[in-house]
């Protein structure tokens, strides 16, 4: 069993691209190339928030190094098109959402049983490590159970929207929706459509899903960051900016606070 894990296209899925066209050594070239942004954006990322996790916790550079760590995987996924592969792009992915829930989600959502934020991260890493073990029963369904948690994550976000005046994170909501909208678009129409795209001679969807998904993980993240710090560290004025353009809705959205030493009483 150990070699066949380990053998090129032994994985389950294989995607629309053609394989081995450009490199004898790279099964799906693009698919593989493009996963580059994962490296450029999480040490990006992680500079841009080092002051709210200074602030708030440190552990939020463990959400973009497990991120750089998809990028990794998903690099040797595309490559191989192993089932190693593939179980280690979807564990990863799994990761980074149980690491993005332990940290951002908001202390009102917490089940009734659930006291305080360190039971909830037990809960969550016990289930994690549970879904782990449960990944390898039936690798071929694991991406549709990982997509499928979006829709819990967009009933929060729903949820805080109700509550929220701000039309700036009323923006960045739309835009993490819209961003959202369309890299599953591309997921599903390279998955189901493939023929179509064939014919069309353009099977490149999976590798600009992988750019479209890197730009709404920055933008749910940072959302849920701004609802995390407005209920732990309200005191500290969180609000969004914009990288490279900081006074205008374009780029990257991050966090920034008020690191003064003396909180302003007003944001």
């Amino acid at each position: 069993m150990a070699p066949i894990i380990f053998a090129r296209q032994s994985s389950e899925i294989d995607w629309c691209e053609e394989n081995y066209v450009y490199s004898e050594y790279i099964a799906e070239y693009y698919n593989t190339v493009s996963n580059v942004v994962f490296l450029l954006v999480g040490p990006l990322m992680m500079y841009l928030l080092h002051p709210y996790a200074r602030r708030r916790t440190l552990a939020v550079h463990l959400v973009w190094l497990m991120f750089m760590l998809v990028g990794l995987f998903s690099t040797y996924y595309h490559m191989t098109l192993s089932y190693l592969g593939q179980l280690l792009d979807e564990i990863s992915i799994l990761w980074v959402i149980a690491l993005g829930y332990s940290i951002w989600f908001p202390r009102p959502y917490f089940p009734g049983f659930i006291k305080d934020r360190s039971q909830w991260v037990a809960a969550i890493y016990i289930t994690a490590t549970v879904t782990t073990v449960m990944s390898f029963v039936k690798p071929a369904v694991n991406a549709y159970v990982l997509n499928c948690i979006t829709f819990h994550i967009l009933h929060i976000v729903v949820k805080e929207m109700r509550k929220c005046v701000d039309q700036n994170m009323r923006h960045l909501a739309l835009m993490s929706f819209f961003w959202w909208l369309v890299a599953i678009s591309c997921w599903l129409s390279d998955r189901f459509f493939c023929d179509f795209w064939r014919r069309m001679n353009f099977c490149y969807l999976h590798s600009i899903w992988h750019i479209l998904i890197c730009v709404t993980v920055v933008h749910s993240n940072t959302l849920f960051a701004y609802f995390d710090a407005q209920y732990e560290i309200p005191q500290c004025c969180p609000r969004v900016q914009y990288w490279p353009l900081k006074s205008f809705r374009i780029g990257l959205p991050y966090l920034v606070i008020n690191t003064d030493s003396v909180p302003k009483k007003r944001c």
